[in-house]
């Protein structure tokens, strides 16, 4: 199945009505109130301790379709939260030296998270108790996720425009706090959205049929029984053709171990990341002449024993700007245990691609670390015609935007420490290399 495709399907099924969703979003946006965000509101916001959040946070009301109590209850988690971590990312941004926050793009950003900040205050100080609140305040979250879609490509732009103004330390520092603390904000916003709309009072007012959500396997955004073998072979798919419009062939993909294998989690984080580490390893075989040599995926359940914390640094719960390392946890400076009970997979992609120099393999991790020139960086800023179609295909909610800028591998590294994961790799210079996903489930459901 085309990765387009699936794409439609999983939406479809974590919000039950993916079209009217999107629809719906649309005509909310010119309804949605906004207060004006004094510094005080800011300042006070951003003292609280970052939430930290655990896939068992999202999944806690049950299967859908929700009652209007387990509505109400997941608005008024979602308003708990999200208020303190948009002023969070508004101090950081203003930490940032004046000329880089001046840039058009990085500026953009900020005054997009002050807006969101003042559609959150009317609700602030309240509880949500009844479906016209509900209603209203799931318009706020659509407005959110809508504005901030392309957070990730206008920061990259500007940082590399702004590059002469700030070091690589700092962009990295920065970039590594700021989007792993997205992930959390936008995965919040689009749970509480698709609860919503699969919810039984979402139900009765469409009068829409609620009987095939008995039998899904989706709470909200996240499904409960993925399959890592389904996901692999539809980016293999759409990696495949466009390798074959951009070189003309394709390597093969083996795929062995347990395919079977399923667990809890982010359909559409692993469709990224999967996404980026086969491009690499496709990019690398063929450019190395080896497109004949299968690139091999292994898929093997992770032990139960398997067993670890989650850092604040990789959910992007420590704020320099406002010296914020106090997580709402213990004086560990570490979330909570995952429970042992936790299901997880760990992904293993080997190619016969020729391995990573030394030189680049220590820049693998570094935001902007690119194999382009300085006018093929150029190009990419200002949106010039430089950029391969293979690059193309790692963008972020935006197709080709983070084409060329070197994002893809930190940001699919984010993705999986979010929630417990990471992402090794094992170069054999000459060779070829070994990439080893690892990621965790959700645990227990009632």
């Amino acid at each position: 199945m085309p990765l387009g495709a699936m794409r439609r399907q999983l939406v479809s099924k974590a919000t039950h009505s993916a079209r009217s969703a999107v629809v719906a979003r649309r005509r909310w946006q010119s309804t949605v109130q906004v207060k004006k965000v004094t510094d005080d509101d800011i300042a006070q916001l951003a003292a609280k301790p970052l939430h930290p959040l655990t896939l068992t946070d999202l999944v806690q009301h049950g299967h859908p379709p929700l009652s209007a109590s387990a509505l109400f209850h997941s608005a008024n988690f979602t308003l708990s939260i999200l208020p303190s971590r948009l002023a969070h990312r508004i101090q950081s941004l203003r930490s940032l030296p004046f000329i880089v926050v001046a840039n058009p793009h990085v500026s953009k950003i900020h005054n997009n998270y002050v807006h969101s900040l003042g559609t959150l205050l009317p609700y602030s100080e309240k509880r949500i108790e009844s479906l016209e609140d509900e209603i209203e305040f799931t318009k706020v979250m659509a407005d959110l996720v809508q504005i901030h879609s392309n957070t990730i490509s206008i920061l990259a732009r500007g940082f590399l425009e702004a590059r002469k103004y700030i070091s690589p330390q700092e962009v990295t520092r920065f970039l590594d706090e700021h989007l792993r603390a997205r992930i959390g904000t936008r995965l919040i916003a689009e749970q509480h959205i698709a609860l919503h709309f699969s919810s039984k009072p979402h139900n009765d007012l469409s009068d829409s049929d609620i009987h095939d959500q008995d039998h899904s396997s989706y709470i909200g955004v996240i499904d409960t029984a993925l399959k890592p073998a389904d996901i692999i072979r539809s980016c293999e798919g759409m990696v495949g053709e466009i390798c074959e419009l951009r070189y003309g062939v394709r390597p093969t993909v083996v795929l062995n171990g347990e395919p079977e294998t399923t667990f809890a989690h982010v359909p559409m984080h692993l469709e990224y990341i999967i996404t980026e580490l086969l491009k690499n390893a496709f990019r690398a075989t063929i450019e190395r002449g080896m497109e004949r040599e299968p690139i091999e995926v292994t898929i093997a359940p992770a032990p139960e024993e398997l067993n670890k914390t989650i850092t604040n640094f990789d959910q992007g719960s420590v704020d320099a700007a406002s010296e914020s390392d106090r997580p709402a946890v213990s004086a560990s400076g570490n979330i909570r245990l995952l429970e042992r009970s936790t299901p997880g997979v760990t992904i293993r992609i080997r190619d016969r691609g020729g391995g990573i120099s030394p030189e680049n393999y220590a820049k693998l991790w570094d935001y902007g670390f690119t194999t382009f020139n300085e006018d093929q960086i150029d190009d990419s800023v200002s949106g010039g015609g430089n950029t391969d179609a293979l690059s193309a295909i790692s963008g972020v909610g935006g197709g080709s935007s983070l084409a060329g800028l070197g994002y893809g591998l930190p940001l699919g590294r984010a993705y999986a420490e979010y929630f417990g994961g990471g992402i090794a790799v094992q170069s054999l210079w000459g060779w070829g290399a070994d990439v080893y996903l690892s990621l965790r489930g959700v645990g227990k459901i009632n």
